[in-house]
């Protein structure tokens, strides 16, 4: 007896259409090279710190990541954007002294890398960086961390880390003479971080101190994001 297996054209075409639609799949990778290596910009929130007499407003932030170059997994970099405003009505005049200097935490304990020359009060902004640390809670005064200050906002910095090494980098400051509502921004600043083979992080902080009798510091932490 002959039998017939009328199935089996189906078959085929089935099996061709599978190959096309693998195909098309694999040409539409090849496409477009480079995919995994594009830069990634994350958008990240406000937020606002008030003291006694003034507050502090950080808006339109966000990070710019960028791969290494080298592709060597140990470096990448960090184009980070913000802007500062500080409302300071009742401060009391005073003249800034002679600059000194980053001193950092190392110098410094607690200070975030951050402290006055004797003007009415200062005003410093920058990022927490931690290379295989949770900073998640990380709000300051760590032992060993360093503090790099830019020559100006839209300066490249280049920070290097170990795995477990924290590292507080100013980006922008500005000496406050008198009351008065300041803006600060920065554009584009660049956080090139190096030496770090395990995941790296980052914060923003703000941090405002005034002198004279009433002493007081401000600071205003922004979202943890991650520089991959």
């Amino acid at each position: 007896m002959t039998r017939h297996h009328r199935h089996r054209p189906s078959l085929r075409r089935a099996a061709g259409l599978t190959a096309a639609l693998v195909g098309a799949g694999t040409l539409a990778a090849l496409a477009t090279p480079g995919t995994a290596f594009a830069d990634s910009v994350i958008r990240l929130p406000g937020g606002t710190a008030h003291g006694d007499g003034l507050s502090i407003t950080r808006s339109a932030e966000s990070a710019r990541v960028s791969p290494s170059l080298a592709a060597n997994g140990a470096s990448r970099t960090a184009w980070v954007s913000g802007q500062v405003t500080l409302k300071a009505p009742h401060l009391k005049p005073k003249k800034a002294g002679p600059t000194v200097g980053a001193g950092g935490e190392d110098k410094y304990p607690g200070t975030q890398g951050v402290y006055t020359n004797g003007a009415a009060a200062k005003v410093s902004s920058g990022y927490i960086v931690g290379c295989q640390v949770n900073i998640e809670g990380l709000s300051g005064g760590l032992s060993g961390a360093l503090s790099l200050t830019a020559p100006s906002a839209s300066a490249n910095l280049t920070v290097p880390l170990s795995a477990g090494q924290v590292k507080f980098v100013v980006v922008t400051s500005r000496d406050i003479e008198k009351p008065g509502t300041y803006h600060l921004g920065y554009q584009n600043a660049g956080l090139e971080i190096q030496n770090c083979g395990g995941y790296a992080q980052a914060r923003a902080f703000t941090t405002v101190e005034t002198t004279g009798e009433f002493h007081q510091k401000v600071n205003l932490y922004g979202k943890p994001f991650s520089i991959g």
